[in-house]
């Protein structure tokens, strides 16, 4: 469903991605891991149009889409979870589902009702203002809302970071669903054991250059990779 091949990326003058390329086959999740600060928000944020690369190609669906916009991207079925969430504050949790709707001309698989049968816990608090909401149910919010645009493809960028390890454990199994739903997935992660227990196959980044590429079990047995490019 998605190919980038051969990536720069730079914010300003700085060089951040050096020919980065992965490969997201659809209906996985395909996880991309790596210490903070290594280039995994910013390969997520190149992929939607919010920091282009200035070369390479990104394939979605069949078509080039390097240089389209976020809301174009959106459009053609590309979700985004960022890692500080970016929830709007002032509105209630219904209010900020609503505003992310969209409409995709036949039958919606996702709308408020579906998305609060799958976060139950966000119904209970529909009325309440997204600003006094805790880490958890930000997050829960956050990818509700990227549900709520109907998505074929999404990407999750640090969905458990800074979590309690009960709702980290809610929300793995909740990604997992997604996938059991047909939704394909590219999963940026710092914590090994949620990402390598969800993911098809991962890649593993370090200092903006893809270092790995493998099956999940390859990954698991590769205690080189894991302990040179991911341990702290």
């Amino acid at each position: 469903m998605l190919k980038v091949e051969d990536i720069h990326t730079y914010y300003g003058l700085s060089h951040i991605l050096f020919g980065v390329s992965l490969h997201v086959p659809k209906g996985q999740i395909v996880c991309l891991l790596g210490r903070n600060g290594a280039g995994k928000s910013t390969t997520m944020r190149s992929i939607m149009g919010l920091t282009p690369p200035r070369q390479g190609t990104i394939i979605f669906k069949g078509r080039n889409i390097l240089g389209k916009k976020p809301y174009q991207l959106a459009r053609q079925g590309m979700g985004y979870v960022p890692d500080n969430r970016r929830v709007f504050a002032d509105l209630t949790v219904g209010d900020n589902l609503e505003i992310s709707e969209r409409k995709t001309g036949g039958e919606a698989t996702w709308n408020k009702e579906s998305v609060y049968g799958f976060f139950p816990a966000l119904k209970h608090i529909d009325g309440r203002k997204a600003g006094f909401l805790s880490g958890g149910e930000q997050q829960m919010l956050t990818i509700a809302r990227a549900l709520m645009t109907n998505p074929d493809f999404l990407l999750l960028d640090e969905p458990t970071e800074g979590l309690a390890p009960m709702i980290i454990e809610v929300l793995e199994e909740q990604i997992g669903k997604l996938r059991d739903k047909g939704l394909t997935v590219l999963l940026a992660e710092q914590n090994q054991r949620v990402a390598l227990r969800l993911s098809n196959e991962g890649y593993v980044i370090d200092n903006g250059m893809i270092r790995y590429h493998g099956s999940i079990d390859d990954l698991r047995g590769n205690e080189e990779v894991r302990k040179k490019y991911l341990l702290v």
